[in-house]
């Protein structure tokens, strides 16, 4: 079960810094479709409060920046209101994506990602 554990970690983890890797490169699409491997993977039973942890380690990582206007806002709102956040920018990449904006839906889940980031 560990052995598992740790290939879904390492194929996270490998999907998460493809998808940064492409999004810098201009590739929306490839980036999107990394994003939401990741997502399903992350919601998956296979996947353990450990991995999403390391997860949300990598993604302080891949975003640690010196002036990070979201951060400051997360200080101020409560997990309530952060998870409601979270969940209107995943709804608006769904609905970017549908409508073929791939550079909007990958920032709209980059910044749902880094309101979970701690």
């Amino acid at each position: 079960m560990e052995d598992s554990s740790e290939s879904v970690l390492e194929n996270v983890i490998k999907l998460t810094r493809s998808s940064e890797k492409k999004f810098k490169m201009g590739n929306f699409k490839g980036a999107i479709d990394d994003k939401i491997k990741v997502n399903s993977i992350l919601r998956s039973k296979s996947c353990n409060e450990k991995i999403i942890e390391s997860f949300r380690e990598e993604l302080s990582n891949l975003y640690s920046s010196k002036f990070d206007l979201i951060f400051d806002h997360k200080l101020k709102i409560d997990k309530i209101r952060r998870n409601k956040i979270v969940k209107m920018l995943e709804h608006k990449s769904k609905e970017k994506l549908n409508n073929l904006d791939y550079k909007g839906a990958i920032k709209a889940l980059r910044r749902a990602e880094k309101y979970l980031i701690n």
